[in-house]
C-alpha cells in the first residue's frame, strides 16, 4: 500500500543518503546562493561531479538554480526539508499506532479455546 507523496519523500531520502549532497545543501544554507565552481572548491570533488549530485538535489525539490549569465547559481530549498520531516512524522505516527495495537495483542490475557469471551 502506497502512502500520498512517498514517492516525493523516497526521492529526498535518496538525495540525503549521499555525504556530499548533504554537504552541498550545508554550503547552500550558509551561503544563500552559489554555482557549481565555487561550490567545487569547497568540496574534494570535482565541478562536474558537483553538478550530477545538484541535479539529483534538483531533482528531489532541495534545490533551485536560475541562470545569471553563463553560470547556473543554484539555494537550498528548506521548505522540500521540512516537507520531507512532515512526512517522517506522519510515518512514524503510522507505525506508533500499528506497533501499540501489536503490544496490546500481545500483552492481553490468553483465553481458553472456544471460550468467546
Amino acid at each position: 500500500m502506497s502512502r500520498p507523496g512517498a514517492s516525493a519523500l523516497d526521492a529526498v531520502l535518496v538525495a540525503l543518503a549521499e555525504p556530499t549532497r548533504r554537504q552541498l545543501l550545508d554550503l547552500l544554507a550558509d551561503r544563500g546562493e552559489a554555482s557549481a565552481s565555487t561550490l567545487a572548491q569547497s568540496l574534494p570533488v570535482t565541478r562536474q561531479a558537483v553538478v550530477k549530485h545538484l541535479t539529483v538535489l534538483d531533482g528531489a525539490g532541495l534545490v533551485t538554480g536560475r541562470r545569471a549569465g553563463r553560470e547556473v547559481l543554484y539555494r537550498a530549498r528548506p521548505e522540500r526539508l521540512a516537507e520531507a520531516a512532515r512526512g517522517l512524522t506522519d510515518l512514524a505516527a503510522a507505525w506508533e499506532s500499528r506497533l501499540a495495537v501489536i503490544k496490546a495483542l500481545a500483552e492481553a490475557p490468553e483465553t481458553p479455546e472456544g471460550d468467546p469471551s
